[in-house]
Order: structure tokens, then sequence, then C-alpha cells
């Protein structure tokens, strides 16, 4: 196997090569006005450090993926072209009423509740290019209003003339039958062809989401269209990069769902999240191999802190109505939670509090923090560690980047240190306390909304800054076991190289299961059976056109169920890819139960008031062959070994401990596997560093693998 890939985020560029049964990895700083230098860096220091060429690499490799966080900066900078929104005439006011939640939808519940400050994000599509056409099609699909071509033509010239620069057709129960929309299309493109200058990129949204709901199919297309021209440059110029160098085959994109298809086959909108994503599927792959049991993934880069849930070795949460940003979506994603906490999170004084807040603003990777000496003049999370002696400032990214003590304690000071009466080492403790405490929270808050303990599971921790703060986060939830998984400072382009070719269809249906009144259940299966058929057929063609042999296509067949007309619908793998029986009946109403009643409590299931499939969902995917990690289980304490003596020694600062430590300080690639190192202790790597904070101590593994156990 030989592969190559990318996850590209706000501070580093990570890069994950994999040569026969040679693994390397290499970072290089994020480079945001070209994505494609940062890219050639990192991977310019993996090939050389196994002493091929690039040529050699771009003609080996059987692929190239990559994951990207450029349609989520796109949004949260509002970098996107002017989108105009053509809807059924009488739904207009769909998308600016976002269903009366459009205040809360993104945000915290303490700013939820409080309904007298509350403010709708600035949208996406204002209500001036939004336009009414005249057709109408029922929720059967019949057509009860033809398209008006001439009203059409009409209102598609107004839009221009706001400013639009590209084009969402949203109509009502198009996802039932279409043809309106595909008219729709046809119109724009005789009005505005592809080969004139004023052509615009056309966006149908039962193409981007196949469910009902004209709010959030809506607000899906919108947001496809409006990162759409951000997704187009970034991942064209990257593959122009590919193509300049001699590579030959499709580039590959990673999607929010969990799985990959050629840039020519993704919407923008799946690539949203999709690096902490990848880094989620590296976590299930590896429970899965290593039996690790319920895992709690957490990966903290250079700008957020990613949080996600993988359960009983190896299965993912979905959101099916995600919110990404402040919009309420309709595309199936790993579920995940992200926090503005990172290395380069910005510390400030709040004078309401009178305390320090760190992030969720971030000093990304230029001008970066200030002791990268870039010009950066704000204080943030990697200044502080520096201050706190964690860091080695000859040595940081490999010796690739000096950072300036100097620098850090500077800006601490004016910051921080003059306005709470502090010294530079108290005011970068409180900054370490609380980023720590930030991310235990969200933690703490995901495990237990869903109904878990954080003593339940053993916590990842993996990123460029994750061994160095999870000994801090795991103090707070009380964990006494964390995971440095192996290449722990690329571990989501690790997740990207294990990814499937995958593709998710989808389709609203309303199929009554179980009838309470009548006491009868579903009978006849064709409708569903066809259903899927045909939802097997487009995950089909979309693999087949990027060259996959059908035979190796496989799928996967889930159902949205929910009792009675409950809001709560749960999503239900099935077992056989069609209902052929009775049997197959009972088994899936069986599935549906144990998964609610495992969500819910114990008798929370209520087949009393009726059971009915409201989505049918298929995945089809091409298993591809995956990274294999070697044993990863810690050794008894009678069978670890000693360390030899440390590189050289440092005094590091610790909360809730006064004064410094003398600590000793070790290189990763000195300690053989099974090596115990009891804390305080720093572990240095080219890539990351490992803090053994006092109360813990430290077993290293294979592949870098480390455990920290707490005494």
């Amino acid at each position: 196997m030989k592969r190559v890939s990318v996850d590209i985020g706000g501070t580093f560029t990570d890069c994950f090569l994999v040569w026969d049964n040679q693994y390397v990895q290499a970072k290089a700083l994020t480079t945001k006005h070209n994505l494609a230098i940062g890219f050639n860096q990192a991977l310019q220091k993996a090939y050389e450090s196994l002493g091929i060429t690039l040529k050699d690499v771009m003609s080996g490799v059987d692929s190239v993926r990559y994951a990207t966080t450029l349609g989520t900066n796109a949004l949260i900078e509002r970098k996107g072209p002017r989108v105009g929104l053509l809807t059924t005439a009488g739904f207009e006011s769909s998308v600016p009423l976002c269903r009366s939640r459009g205040y809360g939808d993104g945000m915290p519940d303490l700013v939820q509740r409080d309904l007298p400050a509350a403010t709708r994000p600035d949208p996406l599509v204002p209500i001036p290019l939004i336009a009414g056409v005249r057709e109408r099609i029922d929720a059967k699909g019949e057509v009860l209003l033809g398209l008006d071509v001439d009203d059409m033509r009409l209102q598609i010239r107004k839009l221009v003339d706001q400013g639009a620069q590209a084009f969402v057709v949203a109509l009502v129960n198009a996802v039932v039958n279409p043809v309106h929309e595909l008219l729709a299309e046809e119109i724009i493109n005789e009005e505005f062809p592809s080969h004139m200058l004023g052509a615009n990129p056309i966006i149908l949204s039962h193409l981007v989401a196949g469910r009902k709901g004209e709010y959030v199919r809506s607000s899906s297309a919108i947001m496809d269209a409006f990162l759409h021209s951000a997704m187009y440059h970034g991942l064209s110029s990257l593959a122009l990069n590919l193509r300049e160098h001699d590579y030959k085959r499709p580039m590959l994109v990673i999607h929010n769902s969990g799985g990959m298809a050629q840039l020519n086959s993704t919407d923008a909108l799946q690539t949203i999240h999709s690096g902490p994503v990848a880094g989620i599927h590296a976590s299930e792959h590896l429970a899965a191999e290593t039996d690790l049991g319920n895992v709690i993934c957490t990966d903290m880069g250079g700008t957020s802190f990613d949080i996600g849930l993988v359960v009983k070795g190896g299965v993912k949460f979905y959101d099916f109505n995600p919110v990404i940003e402040r919009w309420l979506v309709t595309v199936p994603m790993v579920h995940l939670v992200t926090l503005g906490a990172g290395g380069g999170s910005i510390a400030r004084y709040d004078r309401m509090h009178e305390t320090v807040q760190a992030g969720p603003a971030s000093a990304g990777s230029d001008p970066g923090p200030a002791c990268y000496d870039r010009g950066g003049l704000l204080p943030t999370v990697t200044d502080a560690d520096l201050v706190l002696g964690y860091l080695d400032p000859e040595n940081y990214a490999g010796g690739a980047l000096k950072l300036n003590p100097k620098r850090s304690k500077s800006a601490l000071e004016d910051e921080i240190c003059d306005p709470m009466d502090l010294d530079p080492i108290d005011a970068a403790r409180l900054i370490k306390q609380k980023v720590d405490n930030n991310m235990a929270n969200g933690i703490s808050q995901e495990l237990r909304t869903r109904g878990y303990e954080p003593s339940q599971f053993t916590m990842l921790a993996y990123g460029g800054n994750g061994p160095l703060h999870a000994c801090g986060i795991a103090n707070v939830l009380g964990i006494r076991r964390i995971l440095v998984p192996p290449f722990s400072s690329v571990f989501s382009a690790v997740g990207a190289g294990n990814m499937n070719q995958m593709h998710i269809h989808e389709r609203s249906i309303y199929l009554s299961v179980y009838d309470s009144i009548t006491r009868t259940m579903m009978s006849d299966f064709s409708m569903v059976n066809e259903t899927i058929e045909q939802l097997e057929a487009k995950g089909r063609e979309d693999l087949r056109r990027q060259n996959m042999p059908e035979e190796a296509v496989r799928h996967r067949v889930e159902f949205d169920m929910r009792y009675g007309n409950q809001l709560v619908q749960t999503a239900v793998v099935c077992d056989t890819r069609r209902l052929e029986s009775r049997g197959d009946l009972l088994k899936l109403i069986r599935k549906f139960a144990d998964d609610y009643s495992h969500r819910f409590g114990e008798g929370s299931a209520a087949p009393e008031a009726g059971i009915r499939i409201i989505t049918v969902r298929v995945a089809s995917y091409v298993e591809i062959s995956t990274v294999q990690f070697k044993n990863l289980r810690p050794a008894d304490d009678s069978k670890t070994i000693k360390p030899p003596q440390p590189k050289s020694r440092r005094e590091c600062h610790f909360v809730g401990v006064d004064g410094g430590i003398d600590t000793p300080v070790y290189r990763l690639e000195d300690l053989k596997p099974d090596t115990l190192i009891p804390g305080p202790a720093v572990v240095i790597s080219e890539a990351t560093t490992y803090l053994v904070e006092p109360g813990w101590r430290l077993v290293t593994g294979e592949q870098g693998a480390a455990w920290f156990l707490r005494d």
C-alpha cells in the first residue's frame, strides 16, 4: 500500500505517507493564501525522510486524499458569493423565518434562553435576493401548477440585477418530484450559458438533500452554494498542484459523512469538519482493532478542540440534522462538538468577571502566537505552555520553528499580568487551567447528555497539542486512563488514509410499520424495497463513475424510525438489504426498541403509539486496505522498563503546585516500548510534546503510542 493523506487545519498542514510497510508523519504551517505550498512542504519532509523523490511518490501512490477546514473558515469569515434563491411563490419567507429558531441554532443553551437579547445570524441570502416563482407540486409528487417559464425568466433577471453570483433552486416537494427544479436549471443555463462571462453556479436542492423539510433543505443548498466558490478554487489549486507534479489519478476529498469521493463527486457542504471527522474514523478503526471499548475522541490542534464518541468498539454517532455554524441543515454527518480551544487560542483579561478567558478567537498560523515571532502581539495557549516550561524553544515542530520566550512573556504582561497584577508564571498557569477546564466541560457535557459517565471511557488524546494538555483535562474529569494513539499529531490524516470511498443517499418516505389502532403490521414491502433499490443504484453509479468495480461495491441500509408522531427519530441499521418477511420486520422493530431504550432509558419504548419509518438511507462504499496498528495494551508494571538518562532537565510549573519543579526531559526516539516514566516529566518528539503531570505516569508503546495512567 502506498498512499498520501493530508489534513489541512487552520494552523498546521498534517501529512501521513504510507510507503509499503513504512509510515511517515510530517507537518508544515498552513499557507492560507495557497494551500498547495503548505502541502508541498509537509510532503517534502515525509518523502525525504524515506530517501525517495517527489517523482517516486507521485508515480507510486494509489491515492492522494485531502481533509480540509477551508469551508469552515469561509463560513466563519463570511467569504462567499452573493447567493440568489429561487423558491415556490408564497414560500419566500421560509428561510428568513428560520422556523422561528434562527436565534438559537448553534448557540449555547444559556444564550438560547436569553430571548430579549436573541440575535439571528447575518443571512447568507438577504431578502432582496429571494424570488418566488409560480409553480406547485403536492406531497405525492403530482404537478398541481406547472412552472411558469416566463415568470421564471423574469425572476432570474431580477436576481442578477440585484447582484446574484450563484443560484439556488429550492422548490416545494422537489425531493418527491424534481421536474421543476430540473427545468429551472435549463432556463438559467439558457439565460446565462456556461460559455458566457456571466455564468453562475446553479445548486438544485433535491441533489444536495434528499429528505423533506423545506427550510433545512433550502438552508443546506444555500450553504453549499455559498461555499462553492471557495471550495472550488481552493481544492482546484490543490488538484492543479498534483497535475503539475505529474500525478495522474483523481484527487480524493474526505466527506463529513465518514467517507470520501473524487473532487467532481463532492459537494462543498460535505467538506465541512472533514478533518475532525477523519480523526473520529481513525479512532473507530483503532478501537475495533485493539478492543478498547468505549472511546472519547479528543483532537486538540492549533485552532480548535474537537470531541467525538465511539462506543461498543466501533459505533459512530451521526447527526442527520446538524447545525453548522448558525444554520440547521439536513445532511448525514458524523457527530462531533467543536470548541474554540487550541494552541493558538487567544487569551484575554475578562474585566467583568476579573479572570482570564481563552478562545474562541485564534491567532492561526499567520501571524500565529506571539512566540512564533511573526508579528503576533496577543498571548495564546502556546505562549502560556512555553512560559510554563513545557515547550523547547529550540526544537519546536522538530526544530523547524524557533520560539521566542521573550515575546510570550511580553504579550502576557501587556494583556494579562498588568490588569490582574500577576507575574507571567501565574498568568500562564491561569490560562492553562482555564483552557483545560473549558475542554473538560465540553467533554463532560457531551458524555452526560448521552447518558454516559467519563469513567466508562478511554480518552484518546491526539492532534498537535493533545498529549500536552491530556493530563490537565483528565484531572478535571476524573479520567484515569489516556491513550495517545500512534502518529497522534497527524492522527486525523491517518484517518483520512483509512477511509473507504463512500456515498450516502437518502429519501423521505412515510410508512406505518405498526398501526396501533388496527394492531396490524406492514405486509407490503414493495415500496420500501423499491426505494432501497433506487438509492443503491445511485450509490453504485457514483462509485462506477469513479472507476470503482461494480462487484466491489457494498451497501448499508438504514431507516430513520419513530414512535407515533414523536419528533425524536432514531437511525437504525438494517441487518438485511431488503425486507422480505414479517420476521425481517420484527428484527428491525426489536433493534429499534433496543436502540431507543438504550438512548432514553429502559421502558421508554412506546410501540402503543405506533411505529413509523420516516427516511430510507443507503450508504454505498468500496472497502480499501488500511493502516495496521500494533498491540497498544499497556504492559503490567512488573514488565515495564526504566527510562534512560534524560536528555536534559528544566524548570516546569504546574497548576496547583507552588513554585517550579526540576523536570526531566526525554526524547521519544530514545524510549523503547514499555518504558515507564513517572511524572512530572516532559517527552518531546518532532511533532508533539507529551506532558506527564504530577500524579501521572507514562508507559510508551509502538508507533509513538503511549498511555497516561493515574497513580
